[in-house]
């Protein structure tokens, strides 16, 4: 057996030499453990195997981050008679017609409704309204409160002097309730909103280290994007549903808007939210993450999509 090479012998394993068993070196070797595999992997190879998965978590991260501000810009508007917060506002009740001027004396009447207290406009947010005249631009916000929600009647009502009182269309009145409900649920999914969302900007790229974190994040990201989505569709009822309301008696010559700039801001949240819910949920089963790569489950070096 001396012509064979080295390699090829049979020799005897020291443990079994007694029992007169042989082992060959064909064995195949013990797999590594986790541990062992963990100080094979670089930090490099980590890094170029988990790039896919950074650039999932950092779009979700820049979708949140931009659903946050613009829930900041809801939730300030139309406080203070501010650039830019004066303009964002659900809805907006125009009652500078509401004395035509072809009628007899229209100008002297509405003169002396302004002297009782009635203002041109009225425009609602989410925490107050203000009021102003079409020459002269907004002249009060009342004081931002929690649940706040539009009430016509009693605005307009507390508005004149010496008890007097304007009448407004019973379909109008009709609503009210409904419009103190939804108004009190958006406030409250908008505000709850804003918090889960600025915790997920914190938190988000704790998915990189394993695609288990990514199902707690997808509940927190579906939670907070049914929050803001169905705040938006309360709020863009509302604001639509006022605008009928007001305009449906034509005699009394009220109008009503919507506020585009709110309309924007809150359906701009809604898809960043939507987006950022669809990635954390794909990175539950996509993508490798670090703990894949250190652990052995994926082997380095490749980007992983599936």
């Amino acid at each position: 057996m001396a012509f064979l090479p080295s390699a090829l012998r049979i020799r005897r394993s020291p443990r079994s030499a007694a029992a007169g068993n042989f082992s060959s070196d064909l064995s195949s070797p013990e797999k590594a453990s986790p541990k062992a595999h963990r100080r094979q992997v670089s930090r490099a190879d980590i890094k170029r195997s988990t790039r896919l998965r950074k650039s999932f978590a950092a779009v979700a991260s820049v979708s949140y981050l931009v659903s946050f501000v613009f829930l900041v810009l809801i939730l300030i508007g139309n406080t203070h008679n501010r650039a830019v917060l004066r303009d964002v506002y659900f809805f907006k009740l125009d009652l500078s017609n509401i004395i035509p001027l072809s009628a007899p004396n229209a100008m002297l009447i509405n003169s002396i409704a302004q002297t009782l207290g009635l203002h041109d406009f009225y425009q609602v947010g989410l925490w107050n309204f203000c009021e102003g005249y079409n020459n002269v631009g907004i002249t009060y916000c009342s004081t931002p409160a929690t649940l706040y929600w539009f009430n016509p009647v009693s605005v307009i009502t507390n508005e004149l002097l010496a008890g007097a009182t304007i009448a407004l269309p019973t379909q109008v009145i009709t609503v009210l309730n409904i419009l103190r409900l939804a108004s009190q649920i958006m406030f409250g999914f908008f505000l709850t909103a804003c918090v889960l969302t600025f915790i997920l900007i914190l938190l988000s790229p704790l998915v990189l280290w394993s695609r288990w974190y990514s199902l707690p994040f997808a509940l927190i990201s579906f939670v907070d994007a049914v929050l803001i989505v169905v705040g938006s569709v309360i709020g863009t009822v509302i604001s639509w549903v006022f605008k009928y309301a007001a305009e449906s008696q034509s005699d009394l010559n009220i109008r009503a808007s919507v506020g585009t700039r709110m309309m924007v801001f809150v359906w701009v949240a809604s898809g960043c939210a939507l987006m950022a819910f669809v990635i954390h949920a794909g990175l539950g089963c996509c993508c490798a993450s670090k703990r894949d790569i250190a652990t052995g489950r994926r082997p380095p070096g490749v980007w992983y999509f599936g």
